[in-house]
């Protein structure tokens, strides 16, 4: 009995040296819009994406597939990330922890930044939240040392922050903001300071001085769904309905940019560079719907994040007014152009192309421009509801 206890804490010991001194396979994320994966679910839009997130950002491999790495985040937290953006890294060495330091808020002439130091690039993933309205920062791996939050007077936007440590290792920053309304944001890391840059709500909301982002969805190679009756592709007739938009609001004096004007190929990397680059104050996509089942038809809007909500309900409003069948406001959608959290944006699924009827109807040229006067209605309403709610 006694060799046998021994022999067990002998082995025990053993493998503790073993799991000591094994070195964890470490990397840093890269490439082009690197992304974390809640799992290894799919779809014809792809898994369920956790958070966009910066480059060079540090990690632990703990599984392989054959597309993705499995990372640990945290102690209790785990993502995916793609191979195509993850670089492994020897020379790595895990810390027993990492801390958080000082938190300041500010702004210049046109933003608001909120900034948090770190002992290391770690990943991080954002929630929106809404009455009241919040971005909730959560930083795995961190724990806090966090004894300031510096908030000046140069932040117009941002009204409250303070953190919490709901893990011993995730850390969290709430950021409260002033307006209802999420007008966007973007997070990325300058050296080891995790920055949060936040949109203010502009002061003048007529679209004469808003740019507004219009999508004309695929295009090109990418020919979409195609008509039931006459096999009409998708990409021709969500390009006409995008120029019509495009002409309503110009008629209010927007200024309009567009992702294609013509039937070319455009990546949705792409599009979220191109649309990254011109800072647009909204964004709208233009798509026709196809279903299997024929009988089905109607309208729906699309939006990711709840902040983003009211501009897809507001347009679907309008569009009802048409006389379209309902077919629903959808959230979470995993749509790469509902993906950024730069700016609201909203995915519009005009009609069924599936649908005999529906069809009819996106061959109208009337119809098309009573889709995009409708749309451009429901924007101005979304505008004049912001511009009279203050938190």
């Amino acid at each position: 009995m006694r060799f046998l206890l021994g022999f067990t804490l002998i082995f025990s010991l053993h493998s503790a040296a073993q799991t000591l001194t094994a070195r964890p396979l470490m990397g840093k994320t890269t490439g082009v819009l690197p992304y974390l994966k809640y799992g290894l679910g799919d779809d014809r839009l792809g898994g369920a994406k956790m958070s966009f997130i910066d480059t060079a950002v540090v990690m632990t491999v703990t599984d392989s597939t054959k597309d993705d790495f499995k990372v640990k985040l945290s102690h209790n937290h785990s993502a995916y990330i793609p191979k195509s953006n993850f670089v492994i890294d020897t020379m790595l060495k895990p810390k027993l922890f990492y801390l958080s330091s000082s938190v300041i808020s500010g702004g210049d002439s046109l933003t608001d930044y909120v900034s948090i130091m770190l002992d290391e690039k770690l990943p991080y993933r954002t929630i929106q939240q809404i009455n009241p309205s919040r971005i909730v920062l959560e930083i795995f791996g961190a724990t806090s040392n966090t004894n300031w939050i510096t908030q000046r007077t140069t932040a117009r936007e941002v009204k409250n922050i303070y953190y919490e440590q709901p893990e011993d290792d995730l850390f969290r920053l709430v950021i409260e903001l002033n307006h209802p309304q999420h007008w966007g944001y973007s997070v990325f890391y300058k050296d080891k300071r995790l920055m949060v840059k936040i949109r203010r709500q502009p002061e003048n909301l007529s679209l004469s001085n808003l740019k507004v982002a219009v999508d004309a969805g695929h295009g090109g190679d990418n020919s979409g769904a195609s008509g039931r009756g006459t096999k009409i592709q998708e990409k021709k007739y969500t390009l006409l309905i995008a120029q019509e938009l495009e002409k309503q609001l110009l008629l209010d004096s927007a200024s309009v940019i567009m992702t294609r004007q013509s039937d070319s190929s455009v990546s949705m990397i792409e599009r979220q560079q191109y649309l990254q680059t011109q800072n647009p104050d909204f964004m709208v996509s233009i798509h026709l719907n196809s279903a299997s089942n024929d009988s089905i038809k109607g309208v729906s809007t699309y939006y990711r994040y709840i902040g983003f909500r009211p501009l897809s309900q507001h347009i679907l409003k309008h569009l009802l007014g048409l006389g379209l069948k309902e077919f629903g406001n959808v959230g979470s959608f995993n749509f790469s152009l509902n993906g950024p959290t730069d700016y609201p944006n909203c995915l519009v699924e005009v009609a069924f192309l599936s649908n005999l009827e529906d069809e009819q109807l996106i061959l109208d040229p009337e119809f098309r421009k009573a889709v995009a006067v409708e749309i451009t209605e429901g924007i101005k309403e979304w505008l004049k509801e912001c511009a009279k709610t203050n938190q």
